[in-house]
Order: structure tokens, then sequence, then C-alpha cells
């Protein structure tokens, strides 16, 4: 059984930093494409970063690039989103996904929801202007 769950998040100010946690257990021999989504009442669910868990390769949105960034640490099997330089557009609540995959179907596939089977309970991150 695997089981995704989120930690961190919170509120801050614009221009403030949050990092966010994910921690993916119950599949030792499997690499994932493990993945951070938002979203936003009436809105869809947004892909923001992924992260594959064997080779490294990180993926990020336009929206994020240059400020969030994706890691891990594959030994805890966790993952982490530091969120630099926030806005109040990144207010969310942020999910974090994961889906059994090689590197290309992760590279193809990560900003979409329906691509990941498991899925964490989400946590909220909030930014004030």
């Amino acid at each position: 059984q695997v089981q995704v769950v989120e930690s961190g998040g919170g509120s801050v100010q614009a221009g403030g930093t949050l990092r966010i946690s994910c921690t993916v257990s119950g599949h030792p021999e499997d690499t994932y494409c493990m993945t951070w989504f938002r979203q936003t009442p009436g809105k869809e669910r947004e892909g923001v970063a992924a992260i594959h868990s064997g080779v490294g390769a990180k993926f990020y949105a336009d929206s994020v690039k240059d400020r969030f960034t994706i890691s891990q640490d594959f030994p805890k099997s966790t993952m982490y989103l530091q969120m630099n330089s926030l806005k109040p557009e990144d207010t969310a609540m942020y999910y974090c996904a994961a889906q059994a995959a090689g590197y290309g179907l992760c590279g193809k596939n990560w900003s979409r929801p329906k691509f990941h089977m498991y899925w964490g309970q989400g946590t909220q991150v909030t930014v004030s202007s």
C-alpha cells in the first residue's frame, strides 16, 4: 500500500519563503514520478514541479521556474519544494502525487493529474500581499 503524506505549508507575506515536504512510503522497489500540484477553488489542478526519483530529473511549470526548487532525499523517499519569492497568486492547496514510472513517461506526463495514482491530502499555502 503506497502512502503519500505532505507536511509544511502555512502563511507568509509576499516575497517570503516556505518549504513543503512529501514522503512516499510502501514502494521500496519502484522509481516514481513525484509531483507537486496546486489548486484554488473553481480552478483545475495545476502541475507545479516534478522529480523522477530514479534519475533525479526535474520539471517545472513556467509560472514557478526560477522561484521554486524541487529536490529529494532518496533514502528517505522524501521530496521537497522550496518556494522563494512567493506571490499572492501562489496561494493554493498544494498536493503531492506519485506514479510508478520511468523517466520518459514522467517527463511527458508529469503535469497531468490523471497520470498519477497516489495522492496526499494536501497542505495549504497562503501568501498575503
